[in-house]
């Protein structure tokens, strides 16, 4: 199903409707950009909560996915788990949830995710696997400390084709609540996205399961990155339902996994320090589920990848 019968933007707007009436009880704020942006704060000037973070996920994929807060993996540790389930994986997560937008303006950086993307379908990703929309309100996520100034707003909106007052923009720090949980709900987007830089058709993904462990909150945004990373790359486990050959499995599998990176093997705060802190030196082959499980609706095969690693969780989250 294309992007546009999907309607991610629309999907996303109807769960923000609600959000201005929900502002205490998610502890959460909202406020509104000179231009007209409305913003929701999910954690820079207030708490945030666990349900505000479930929520933001949603929101990251244009709620076209469930997400719940699961009990511990005991062969993990007593970390909660984060499950999410699609039966749109292309778009949920590649088209709306892949944090694919570098927003910047002046003294201001963020990652954006969210439904948003579909209607500025600036990257190239969007070529690749045929999903563009026009939507009259669009909604995305920044990870960021703090909210964006009035331009970005406006540079966002122009991008989008919209008017200002027709976006809302969902902003959490990575350290906050809402932030790390919507960061580790990303299980299955890692593994696609994976799948597409090896040349993967995405398209023959059916449906996409995965789970995280749910690490404890960090000091501040950079240990955030590492302990949110380390629980899919190390804890997560993901199960994507394919069409198609059984061969092409066996072949592209094995390179699936976070365990395929040369970069593999310590935790993730420990990688970032062996390249200056610059994320973008680190091995693009690391980032996935730490174990990936194909089933193959066609011949009811069923392939398995990878496995976690409880010693480097223990590492990571108990230093965070």
């Amino acid at each position: 199903m294309a992007t546009s019968e999907l309607r991610l933007n629309a999907r996303a707007a109807a769960l923000c409707e609600h959000l201005p009436d929900q502002l205490d009880e998610l502890r959460i704020a909202r406020h509104q950009a000179a231009c007209g942006v409305t913003l929701f704060d999910f954690g820079i000037d207030v708490q945030g909560s666990v349900e505000a973070g479930e929520l933001l996920a949603r929101i990251c994929l244009a709620d076209s996915a469930s997400i719940a807060l699961i009990d511990p993996d005991a062969s993990l540790g007593e970390w909660p788990r984060i499950e999410v389930s699609t039966d749109q994986p292309v778009a949920a997560c590649m088209a709306s949830q892949y944090a694919g937008w570098e927003v910047k303006g002046e003294k201001f950086f963020a990652m954006g995710s969210g439904p948003m993307r579909a209607a500025a379908g600036r990257e190239p990703l969007f070529d690749d696997i045929g999903f563009r929309e026009r939507a009259d309100v669009c909604v995305g996520v920044l990870e960021s400390s703090q909210l964006p100034p009035d331009e970005v707003c406006q540079d966002i909106a122009g991008k989008c084709g919209i008017q200002p007052e027709q976006l809302a923009l969902a902003v959490a720090p990575t350290s906050s609540m809402a932030g790390t949980l919507q960061v580790v709900a990303r299980s299955v987007e890692t593994a696609l996205h994976k799948l597409h830089e090896l040349g993967f058709d995405l398209h023959r993904v059916v449906t996409g399961q995965g789970v995280a462990p749910l690490p404890p909150l960090a000091k501040d945004d950079l240990a955030a990155i590492g302990v949110t990373n380390d629980a899919i790359l190390y804890g997560g486990r993901v199960t994507l339902e394919v069409t198609g050959d059984d061969r092409s499995l066996e072949e592209v599998g094995p390179r699936v996994p976070s365990s395929a990176s040369r970069d593999y093997g310590k935790p993730f705060a420990d990688v970032m320090a062996q390249y200056n802190n610059d994320f973008y030196q680190i091995d693009p082959l690391l980032f996935s589920a730490a174990q990936v499980t194909f089933v193959n609706v066609d011949t009811g095969s069923r392939f398995t990848f990878g496995e976690t690693n409880a010693e480097i969780l223990e590492q990571s989250f108990g230093g965070a």
